[in-house]
């Protein structure tokens, strides 16, 4: 590996145009080249950065050290193993794949290879900020609200794997309970996929998580709620803001912090250290990816059993 790490993104969408300018700025790394099947998009998010545009995977990773995948969704199991089978970690962007199978293949290759995977589930960051990932108790309750206005973004996925899937990888964070049950209600949108849903997910240490999502909502609202023996923290994501009656000491000030102002960043920045060797894992593994994956597929599959 060489010392300044050379970094690719597969995609050159709005999540693509992020992810390229992590590589710019962060020490280490620059941005070498962008790969997407127009090149026209690849050029405009790659060159202003310093990099190049590429519609050819081959010759793109011959240009790279690590890769992001900031593709669609339902390409991101066959081209992590392509990352992979040509020897470069890789940072995916959630969900780590479509299904379960795809993504222990990855898993698998990974660890066959010896490389990292990190998944974006970069809300772990957030959740770090705050103190909620050192919090010694189990939690009882947790509610989880997830809307936002119509958009073009992830339309290959259901709302599940597009926005539930985050505060399933919360909930699994914060507890070390199982998943035994999952119940759920959703809406059909005009192309076939869940745009809205509710869903009851029942652990075997007798916590209950609610889960609320829509991508078809008049505005933006993301809030949590965690119920503890002791307490309860209640969070507004987009205000950046909790209150907490809890007796632990979690931090009224975490959207101050570094990481919690670019969680995005704080996370590429993790995978790059674990690549280095100077951390001993990114912020979210392959295998807490896969939890979370098999969980919001449960979850589809209840609201299939209702319709």
């Amino acid at each position: 590996m060489t010392e300044t790490l050379r970094g690719g993104v597969i995609g050159a969408g709005v999540f693509g145009g992020y992810h390229a300018r992590q590589y710019a700025r962060l020490p280490g790394v620059t941005l070498s080249a962008v790969l997407d099947s127009h090149p026209e998009r690849a050029a405009q998010v790659a060159v202003p950065l310093g990099g190049r545009a590429f519609h050819e995977l081959e010759a793109f990773l011959d240009a790279v050290d690590v890769v992001t995948l900031a593709s669609p969704a339902t390409f991101h199991a066959e081209q992590a193993l392509a990352v992979l089978a040509a020897g470069k970690p890789v940072y995916i962007e959630k969900p780590i794949a479509v299904s379960v199978a795809e993504a222990e293949k990855v898993r698998a290759a990974a660890a066959k290879q010896g490389l990292v995977v990190a998944c974006g589930h970069q809300e772990r960051v957030v959740f770090r900020a705050m103190g909620l990932l050192d919090v010694p108790e189990q939690p009882v309750l947790l509610e989880a609200l997830r809307h936002g206005p119509p958009s073009d973004r992830s339309r290959d996925v259901s709302a599940i794997l597009d926005l539930m899937v985050h505060d399933i990888d919360l909930a699994l964070a914060i507890t070390t309970a199982e998943p035994v049950t999952a119940e759920g209600e959703g809406r059909l949108g005009a192309s076939g996929v869940w745009d809205q849903a509710r869903a009851e997910v029942s652990f075997d240490s007798g916590l209950t998580a609610l889960f609320d999502v829509s991508r078809v909502a008049g505005a933006r609202k993301r809030t949590m709620r965690v119920v503890y023996p002791s307490g309860e923290v209640e969070i507004d994501f987009v205000a950046r803001t909790f209150r907490n009656t809890t007796p632990f000491a979690l931090n009224p000030d975490f959207a101050d912090t570094p990481a919690a102002a670019d969680p995005l960043g704080a996370s590429v920045e993790a995978f790059l250290q674990a690549v280095r060797g100077e951390a001993p894992r990114p912020v979210v593994t392959a295998e807490d990816a896969i939890r979370a994956l098999d969980l919001a597929i449960a979850v589809e599959q209840a609201l299939e059993d209702a319709a």
